[in-house]
């Protein structure tokens, strides 16, 4: 809805960008330095590993709360993000890590990456676009098709992010299954 404002009416970009508070733009702000700091090589430890999806989950499950909680699909809605952020989850969750585990040190050799950046973008654009989308329009929040389709893309990308923390998790826990006797 809201692309296809701006695609006809590109002269609502302005307002609707004025409208937009203050602090949303400070969030923004610190969500691209989070994600930059993503794209150079680094070691950390597993607690800063952690950190970064689960603050995007509370992200997105606030999200998905806020714009959809008021919806009579809500129960639908939380179906799909679950499903959403299941597949996502497999299908990144399974694959390997291109990073490196130091059991002694506890610490994670990651090179730099693109894709939190995007997550983080695409966290952020949903929510953003969703609230104005609401804002214009109220009455979406009991369109089933719209709310099923903010539900799976929040479930995706939380399930992205979560699937490719795994990876990581899973060489921390490596070398203690390695030590279990079958």
């Amino acid at each position: 809805m809201l692309l296809q404002l701006l695609a006809s009416h590109p002269e609502a970009t302005v307002p609707i960008l004025r409208g937009t508070p203050t602090w949303v733009w400070g969030l923004l702000a610190g969500l691209i330095a989070l994600g930059a700091t993503q794209l150079r090589d680094r070691t950390v430890g597993l607690t800063r590993v952690s950190l970064l999806p689960v603050t995007m989950t509370i992200f997105s499950v606030w999200g998905t709360f806020s714009a959809l909680g008021r919806s009579s699909h809500f129960e639908a809605a939380m179906f799909v993000w679950i499903a959403a952020a299941g597949v996502a989850f497999a299908l990144l969750g399974a694959g390997r890590s291109n990073a490196q585990f130091d059991p002694v040190r506890r610490t994670y050799a990651l090179p730099g990456s693109i894709v939190p950046l995007l997550l983080i973008l695409g966290i952020f654009l949903v929510k953003y676009v969703v609230g104005v989308e609401l804002a214009m329009a109220p009455h979406l929040v009991q369109d089933n098709q719209y709310v099923l389709t903010v539900a799976g893309l929040y479930g995706a990308l939380t399930g992205m992010f979560v699937g490719r923390s795994f990876r990581l998790w899973r060489l921390a826990l490596r070398p203690a299954l390695a030590a279990v006797p079958a």
